[in-house]
């Protein structure tokens, strides 16, 4: 039985928590407030009017771009910050000034790391693989709710970074399992092995390359992937999640090559955009990313 696409998108909504909160935005950028400082970043979409411009001078970090692929340099205010802690319920984390504009992880994935949460808990030490894991945010918000988890990514520098933050949020003995290796080369050798996983998270780049120089072009590989990603999937398993960043992509399109990957699966495929609100009764809110997940 195929599964069933629900008919219309989904906005899921990140709001401010305490740690975090979008204050403002216009004029192609967003001023937000991580932890104790407030940071400008550009952000295209946003070309209305921002609410408050003072405060966008104020701010304590500003990134200025000097191409259109996210590198820049940030400018302070004060004395310059390198990193700091931050954190999501039981999950901490040190956010960073990245030179790719933003800080070492993504603020709008709150909504998924909610639903990733409240699916988790309602099984019995499910295995969740994550794909391009970063940070590790999400991996940690898993085996916080319960889960053991496999964390892959290409970057051994990112690898090391969630395993700092595992430390830091006291889940070092955590079964998670951190892997840096090509995401394409680990799902083809797990479904070789006939590893079976209850809960897929899969949030590619749009450009990128692996440990050894492989290269991963969002439009050319991800098809075969999550191809592989079902495979992998459990008899009983509970849900994959697809999440992507890139101009020409819908959460619609997302929806239908999830379709196709889990055609024998039934469950349901809900699809749309991740976004971010500014704080407040009456916040603007900024599409940031799609999403489709399969759910049993």
């Amino acid at each position: 039985m195929p599964p069933r696409l629900t008919p219309s998108p989904e906005t899921l909504v990140t709001r401010a928590w305490a740690d975090y909160a979008l204050l403002d935005s216009g004029d192609g950028k967003k001023l937000e407030r991580y932890g104790p400082w407030t940071v400008v970043r550009p952000e295209p979409q946003c070309f209305w009017s921002p609410r408050d411009p003072t405060a966008f001078e104020a701010a304590d970090a500003v990134f200025d771009p000097t191409d259109e692929d996210e590198s820049g340099r940030w400018r302070f205010a004060g004395k310059p910050v390198d990193t700091f802690p931050l954190a999501w319920r039981d999950v901490r984390f040190t956010s960073r000034f990245t030179p790719f504009r933003h800080l070492a992880f993504f603020p709008e994935q709150a909504a998924n790391w909610d639903w990733l949460d409240g699916r988790i808990r309602r099984l019995h030490k499910p295995r969740i693989l994550n794909l391009f894991g970063y940070t590790g945010v999400a991996s940690l918000a898993c085996a916080a709710a319960g889960a053991e988890v496999t964390h892959v990514d290409a970057s051994k520098k990112s690898v090391a970074w969630a395993r700092e933050n595992a430390e830091l949020s006291g889940m070092a003995d955590k079964p998670v399992r951190w892997i840096v290796e090509d995401a394409r080369k680990y799902a083809a050798r797990e479904v070789r092995r006939g590893s079976k996983y209850d809960g897929i998270i899969l949030d590619p780049p749009k450009y990128g390359r692996g440990p050894t120089g492989e290269v991963w072009r969002l439009f050319e590989d991800l098809p075969g992937l999550l191809r592989d990603c079902a495979a992998l999937l459990s008899d009983d398993a509970s849900f994959l999640l697809l999440n992507a960043y890139a101009a020409r992509i819908s959460g619609l399109s997302l929806a239908h090559l999830m379709a196709e990957a889990t055609h024998d699966r039934g469950g349901v495929i809900d699809w749309g955009e991740l976004a971010l609100a500014e704080d407040g009764p009456d916040g603007r809110a900024i599409g940031l990313s799609f999403f489709a997940r399969w759910s049993a």
